[in-house]
């Protein structure tokens, strides 16, 4: 799980970018040697929820992730903070990010 903030310019991908590297820098992957896998074998798949979902770009938040086959999937949710005269809210995003192997 992660969470990613942009403060000024309500940019929903910057945001989105921010909670996967959030996520996964809250996390370790031990367990590639005990099932026989690499790191190469896992498929991923992102869950994003953020105000403005169609103005997230997919593709580069699947490119924060280094390795593994991965799928983004966005959603209404998140939160956006008003400032105080409306022009420049502040936009956030959260992530969880879930990794699977073949059998």
């Amino acid at each position: 799980m992660g969470m990613g903030v942009d403060v000024h310019g309500r940019d929903a991908t910057r945001a989105a970018e921010r909670a996967v590297f959030d996520a996964i820098h809250h996390s370790s992957l031990n367990l590639f040697p005990h099932v026989d896998k690499t790191r190469h074998d896992m498929r991923i798949t992102v869950m994003i929820g953020v105000p403005l979902p169609d103005a997230v770009d997919v593709q580069r938040v699947a490119a924060a992730l280094p390795y593994g086959e991965v799928t983004v999937e966005v959603k209404a949710g998140g939160l956006e903070i008003p400032s105080e005269d409306g022009s420049d809210p502040i936009l956030i995003a959260n992530a969880g990010v879930l990794v699977q192997f073949e059998e």
